[in-house]
């Protein structure tokens, strides 16, 4: 390729051209390609590079806190999900159908690793994620209203396809989180999809929160029309540490132990 052409291909921002190009044409030259084949291979390789650089602008503004994949999840440790209902969701039909999901179950269940292997598919097929642990959630909104930044703040979680929200439960939400969280599921009902992760039942919301009414008008909207699948099974974090062994049978324990 010569100097004229990539200046040219550079200028009119064709970058997946110029990395290709010299490939593409020694094979268009071995395999005697048509002016035509040869035209849809350069394109292919254009729209293929900025496609990768669309999913990686996406996967780092959704600001995942570990990059999960339904492929290295362990389908066969615990008996739910079922694989089908968490590829479904993966294929987008909520998003487009502006619907929302609850993933609850106790701690260590794959709950977090499902929901970000989900965001993750969709940024592939070109939806826009944001994902946020629900502390990290109040605490932005509670420290950028001192700031007066809070508009600013609310449209990261409004303009997103896909919001997910995780970890509901693991603690008390600092005070006023009930208002910050019902602004944010209220404004995106209907419009945009929302995927919560929770390990208390949803009658807890309530203490969680802070604000019994604030918790039921969220209910109230979030539920009207989601999916809620739950999780069932042991520890996948206890796994891993080796902690989650199957006890000794006990015909091999000692006398004094059996009724332990």
């Amino acid at each position: 390729m010569n100097v004229s052409l990539a200046d040219s291909l550079k200028q009119l921002r064709l970058s997946g051209i110029v990395q290709s190009l010299d490939v593409r044409l020694q094979e268009a030259s071995s395999n005697r390609l048509t002016h035509a084949e040869f035209l849809e291979l350069i394109v292919q390789d254009e729209l293929s590079l900025r496609h990768d650089r669309a999913v990686e602008r996406r996967t780092r503004s959704a600001r995942f806190r570990d990059q999960k994949t339904l492929e290295d999840y362990d389908w066969d440790f615990n008996p739910s999900p079922r694989r089908k209902q968490i590829f479904d969701l993966a294929a987008g039909e909520f998003v487009r159908r502006h619907t929302d999901v609850l993933l609850f179950g106790p701690p260590g269940t794959g709950k977090s690793h499902c929901g970000q292997a989900i965001g993750n598919a969709l940024i592939r097929v070109g939806y826009s994620v944001y994902y946020r642990s629900i502390f990290d959630a109040v605490r932005d909104l509670l420290h950028d209203e001192a700031f007066d930044n809070h508009d600013r703040v609310m449209a990261k979680y409004l303009k997103p396809d896909l919001l997910i929200l995780d970890d509901m439960g693991i603690k008390h939400l600092p005070k006023r989180s009930g208002e910050f969280l019902f602004e944010i599921i209220m404004r995106r009902h209907e419009l945009k999809s929302t995927l919560m992760t929770s390990n208390r039942p949803l009658e807890d919301w309530g203490k969680l929160i802070g604000d019994v009414p604030a918790a039921t008008a969220i209910l109230d909207r979030f539920l009207q029309s989601a999916e809620i699948i739950e999780f069932k099974g042991r520890s996948y974090r206890l796994k891993q540490r080796g902690q989650d062994k199957p006890a000794k049978n006990s015909k091999n324990r000692p006398a004094d132990d059996a009724g332990e």
